[in-house]
């Protein structure tokens, strides 16, 4: 038996064993707030099972993720870097969300975010909060608001992306890199493989979980009027019979068509999955229905 005075103490590490016990299981969802801490679970994923046949698909790379246990159910080249294009504003969401910036603060389109920025429908000198900066940048992928939400977190684009490949690195992933916060440059890179383990990370901040599942979101640009804009959110998989979790499309020429997201089926099971290099935008969203259907099967 424990004497009386060593009583506290062995509950006491008691306490803190299960903490970190808890914090480290792997896929269970946080009811954290938006700021990753230390204590982050650790998204390993097992390869033991994975099939590479069984679906006939047009890409390059594909992984399929049963997310309630970290089990890959199907992975075609998935530890093969390729461009990722905007599925980078993930990581860029998750650092500014790490700075516990003011969402409310505000900031103006400048016209280097406006400089070879593809389409976009924040004009420069265009006024908006943070919050309604990183709704642009998640759901429509604006690469204006990206650029602005980077000068606005760290004063400058190289000082931003220093953070964000920090970011990565404490996180495990290492064969992710990025030179700047958009996605538009061809040397941001990752793999099928990290990019799930980034979605699931990316997933605990319930602030982008929220964004990215949202069909629409109206936001304002204050100096003009308070003009309204919707933003609509680029992953069509929220039209599908699948509920959208979180995620994030991409396109680049040198990447194709990409896209990471978390599906929950009907029955409560949800599945990552992830496609890089599909030669389509809306094929894209049909080879991730198949993944989808084919791997709600096996689980």
């Amino acid at each position: 038996m424990f004497e009386r005075s060593t009583l506290p103490r062995v509950l006491l590490l008691l306490a803190i064993f299960v903490f970190l016990s808890a914090n480290t299981v792997h896929f269970v969802e946080t009811s954290d707030g938006n700021l990753w801490a230390s204590s982050q679970p650790n998204y390993q994923l097992d390869f033991e099972n994975a099939a590479n046949i069984g679906v006939r698909l047009n890409l390059k790379s594909a992984i399929v993720v049963d997310y309630s246990n970290g089990e890959v159910l199907y992975a075609r080249n998935a530890d093969k870097k390729r461009p990722i294009a905007s599925i980078t504003k993930l990581v860029t969401a998750m650092v500014i969300l790490d700075k516990g910036i003011d969402l409310d603060k505000r900031q103006i389109i400048s016209r280097d975010d406006a400089r070879n920025s593809s389409k976009s429908r924040l004009k420069r000198g265009y006024e908006l909060t943070l919050r309604d900066l990183l709704h642009a940048a998640l759901l429509s992928s604006d690469n204006r608001a990206a650029r602005a939400l980077a000068r606005a977190t760290s004063g400058s684009i190289e000082a931003f992306v220093s953070e964000m490949n920090a970011k990565v690195r404490s996180l495990g992933l290492t064969n992710t890199v990025f030179y700047e916060p958009t996605g538009l440059d061809s040397k941001n890179v990752s793999t099928a493989h990290e990019v799930a383990r980034l979605l699931h990370y990316a997933y605990d901040y319930k602030m982008i979980a929220s964004i990215t599942s949202s069909k629409t979101k109206m936001v304002t640009v204050v100096n003009k009027k308070n003009k309204q804009l919707r933003m609509s959110n680029t992953n069509m998989m929220v039209h599908s019979r699948h509920k959208v979790l979180a995620g994030k499309t991409g396109f680049i020429r040198a990447s194709d068509h990409c896209l990471a997201t978390l599906l929950k089926n009907k029955k409560g099971q949800t599945l990552t999955v992830v496609v890089l290099g599909v030669p389509g935008d809306r094929l894209r969203f049909k080879e991730c229905r198949k993944l989808a259907d084919w791997g709600f099967k096996k689980t």
